[in-house]
């Protein structure tokens, strides 16, 4: 049987199809302003910060494009009925033996999963360059980040396509991925509270590390909210009512795509905004003076 997402099952009106197509382009374009930030404030930073910076621009370019994707999935994905006034795909109201043989395109939330393959590693990493550490104490972080956040991504990406049907593997993927994002949080939280009384570290900058921790957890307890969905959403087990009557609510699919964008938004563009704040203060600290700062002052 194909794998698909819940999101092809449900019918949607106008406004709701709206309403995701407007909030997956909210998402891709905040990412490509947010790469023009990044790229004009890499020299506002000491040249040992820059490579936060560096990966912040890599984060940009890697959500833009894949989820420029997602958005053009959305859109060819369903299509528009005059006769019921809704936005349907060629699998409502199939059996799973009808599904199983149909192959037009389908929306799927791959796409965000192949962008967080790319991105999670290089979340996690950035912050070791703006930290006070060993070089023994970052080259163990980037390995325990490197493999943790692959690991939870991979792990979730299996899972979602199990999301309608059998429910058994998609809760043991996704209890195997929360094992990874659990280790993911724990080492981030001795890292940034770490950081928050580093000694070594300005004060302001100190602040800013606390506040990255708080907006780290809120942000990244957004994406199992958003996994779990379906179970909220639906306690049957079949997959779609062959009378074509929607399983899944409309509201929910807006629901689960606005949570998801805001996670993205939140914990790659307000995060890499912060890192680059704290590198400022450190720099300023340093007497880090930004590089033309002087010819501008005396032309």
């Amino acid at each position: 049987m194909i794998q698909l997402s819940m999101e092809n099952f449900v019918q949607y009106s106008p406004m709701a199809f709206d309403m995701v197509s407007h909030i997956l382009t909210l998402g891709f374009a905040v990412m490509l302003a947010a790469l023009l930030y990044f790229v004009l404030t890499i020299r506002t930073v000491a040249p040992r910060y820059r490579i936060s910076s560096v990966l912040s621009v890599v984060v940009m370019v890697s959500a833009f494009l894949i989820l420029l994707a997602q958005a053009q999935s959305w859109q060819n994905a369903f299509t528009y009925n005059p006769s019921t006034g809704l936005y349907t795909s060629p699998y409502v109201g199939l059996t799973e033996a009808a599904v199983a043989t149909a192959v037009p395109l389908a929306f799927t939330n791959g796409f965000r999963y192949l962008n967080w393959l790319i991105d999670v590693p290089m979340l996690l990493i950035q912050i070791l360059f703006v930290v006070e550490l060993t070089r023994q104490e970052r080259n163990r972080l980037l390995i325990r980040f490197s493999f943790s956040g692959t690991m939870m991504i991979v792990t979730g990406y299996i899972g979602q396509f199990y999301e309608v049907g059998n429910r058994t593997p998609f809760l043991i993927w996704g209890a195997i991925s929360t094992a990874f994002f659990i280790d993911v949080l724990w080492q981030m939280r001795g890292l940034l509270i770490g950081a928050a009384k580093d000694n070594r570290i300005p004060a302001n900058a100190q602040a800013v590390f606390k506040n990255i921790w708080w907006l780290f957890l809120v942000s990244w307890m957004l994406y199992p909210g958003a996994y779990l969905a379906p179970l909220v959403l639906d306690g049957a087990a079949t997959l779609v009512n062959p009378a074509g009557a929607n399983t899944w609510s409309e509201i929910g699919v807006v629901a689960r795509q606005i949570t998801y964008t805001v996670a993205d938004i939140t914990s790659k563009v307000f995060y890499g905004v912060m890192l680059t704040v704290a590198a400022q203060y450190r720099s300023e600290a340093e007497g880090y003076v930004m590089e033309g700062a002087s010819e501008v002052a005396t032309a």
